[in-house]
């Protein structure tokens, strides 16, 4: 046991972002054709939940689709009901009993394992997202590297965190804190992020000493279900994380009003994580704990590009953060505000670089923007398309196109006022409004004009508007000089103000002590 103990340790030293494969090389293109072939092979496969480490159904499936031919049908899965999502939190609470006095070690190491695994079926994976998620080729393996990065980095962080920590001792008396897990976890990731998200909630809340129930987005549950074979793999026991899939409205309220879920860990909409907020936080009988609600919501990000910038990186960084993934990440670049002295010239630069970017069947790695997630998805895009054709004027893009598929052009509406919609609801889509400032100080106004507070960044060279910016831009995640998507883990700690959540700084050292609870032991000598 002490030796691996030790070899466990030793792997552990030294963190380091997962480089990314590059798909100019023949062989990385060889290989992602290869595991998009094996993937499509797979198609219609039957999957069931995962309650107490036993595999159940439901009697009755719904179907999981590909946004780019919503005709292809990926996998079916269960329709979980509220009573099954009750087994699963009672199953939870009674491998918690086990799982919660298991030596750090053995959580440390399965969680390196997920690492090393996901690292070995990292282009199986890329496959699942591009069919199921619509990523391109680029989006799905950073997406990969991050969920790898996600294990290995909470992995570390819990050989710092194990055992005793001094205080200050007082006479007569021996100090310490331990950290203790909080119990049953209910997790519940986004369809946009399937496999980092997914991995960066459950392996911290494993690592930790929690039992989980996992229910995923019914867009992408088959990457999730991927991800529960490679916890089970990894070491992770078949009882201490359950799998349930099904309707949000249905099973989700289930989960998180279950009187044994100890904490819920989100990512997902603004109205859905204040839901999720409002039903926690009311006390059910025979409850012992104040549920504690671990959320990532959405964003209205604003990028400010100054009067003294690099324009063409301004430019360039706008456009990549903007619709990158097709605007459908929380930390994309929604709002341009521009300084008056170079507005113009921005516009003029800008809607040649949005027309030069390739839309279509994401499996096709010469696109750089493939589908939104689904049809509703992309009717209220439109919709909002239409709106900000009201109220200013639509520089490149707006419509819809591809067949059947969920497409949607890289959008574009100039000359927006702060108090229109387009510049203060959240789109989720391929759309970017841009504004005018009079100067710096009114653009860092329009930026905090915003219920969101998640990412941000600023192109400008003049130190006193920068150094303003790092006090007065009211973000979780703030850029200078480059674009506003793209946080890496360990080195970008990710999470937001006010309506974007509950600033839980995910990929950072503050991270795991969420799903921990501290104990003061102290000591007469």
């Amino acid at each position: 046991m002490a030796d691996h103990q030790q070899h466990v340790k030793s792997h552990l030293r030294g963190f380091q972002n997962e480089a990314c494969a590059d798909f100019t090389l023949p062989e990385s293109r060889a290989a992602m054709e290869a595991a998009l072939a094996a993937a499509r092979a797979k198609f219609g496969r039957q999957w069931k939940l995962v309650i107490g480490g036993k595999c159940v159904e439901s009697g009755a499936t719904f179907a999981s689709t590909n946004p780019a031919m919503p005709d292809e049908v990926l996998g079916y899965f269960q329709k979980g009901t509220p009573l099954l999502a009750a087994r699963a939190v009672e199953a939870a609470a009674e491998a918690f009993r086990t799982w919660s006095r298991s030596p750090a070690i053995i959580r440390i190491a399965a969680a390196a394992r997920t690492a090393e695994l996901l690292r070995e079926r990292r282009m199986e994976f890329n496959a699942w997202l591009v069919f199921e998620a619509g990523k391109s080729w680029a989006e799905a393996e950073a997406e990969s590297g991050e969920a790898i990065d996600f294990c290995d980095y909470y992995a570390r962080d819990m050989a710092r965190l194990d055992g005793s920590h001094p205080v200050l001792q007082l006479p007569g008396e021996k100090g310490e804190i331990r950290y203790l897990p909080l119990g049953v976890g209910v997790i519940i990731p986004p369809w946009n992020f399937p496999l980092a998200i997914l991995a960066g909630m459950t392996v911290a809340a494993l690592v930790t000493g929690n039992t989980v129930v996992i229910k995923p987005s019914s867009e992408t549950p088959n990457v999730a279900a991927l991800f529960a074979e490679v916890l089970l793999e990894a070491g992770f026991p078949a009882e201490s994380f359950n799998f349930i899939t099904g309707s949000g409205s249905l099973i989700g309220d289930a989960l998180v009003g279950h009187p044994k879920t100890r904490f819920v860990s989100f990512t997902g909409s603004r109205d859905v994580g204040l839901h999720i907020n409002e039903l926690a936080a009311k006390a059910q009988p025979e409850q012992l704990w104040i549920k504690r609600v671990v959320a990532e919501m959405g964003g209205k990000d604003a990028i400010i590009v100054d009067s003294d910038c690099d324009l063409d990186a301004a430019v360039e960084g706008v456009a990549l953060s903007a619709f990158g993934y097709s605007g459908q990440k929380c930390s994309a670049c929604s709002r341009a505000i521009v300084h008056a002295d170079v507005y113009d010239a921005f516009l003029e630069r800008l809607k040649p670089r949005v027309e030069r970017i390739t839309v279509g069947s994401p499996e096709d790695p010469q696109f750089y923007m493939g589908p939104v997630i689904s049809a509703a998805a992309q009717q209220t895009i439109l919709r909002y398309i239409d709106i900000g054709r009201q109220e200013g004027f639509l520089l490149v893009g707006g419509e819809a196109f591809g067949g059947d598929g969920h497409f949607i052009q890289p959008t574009v509406i100039a000359d927006i006022e702060a108090a229109d919609r387009v510049f203060q609801e959240e789109i989720f889509g391929p759309v970017l409004s841009v504004s005018k400032a009079r100067d710096f100080d009114h653009a860092l106004e329009m930026a905090n004009d915003s219920q969101y507070g998640l990412t941000g960044a600023v192109y400008s060279h003049n130190a006193e508007h920068l150094a303003l910016a790092r006090e007065e831009f009211f973000v979780g995640n703030m850029y200078i000089n480059r674009k506003c998507t793209g946080a890496m883990v360990g080195c970008h700690p990710f999470g937001g103000f006010n309506m974007s959540g509950t600033d839980s700084k995910a990929g950072g050292p503050d991270y795991l002590l969420l799903f921990l609870q501290a104990k003061s032991i102290a000591e007469r000598l």
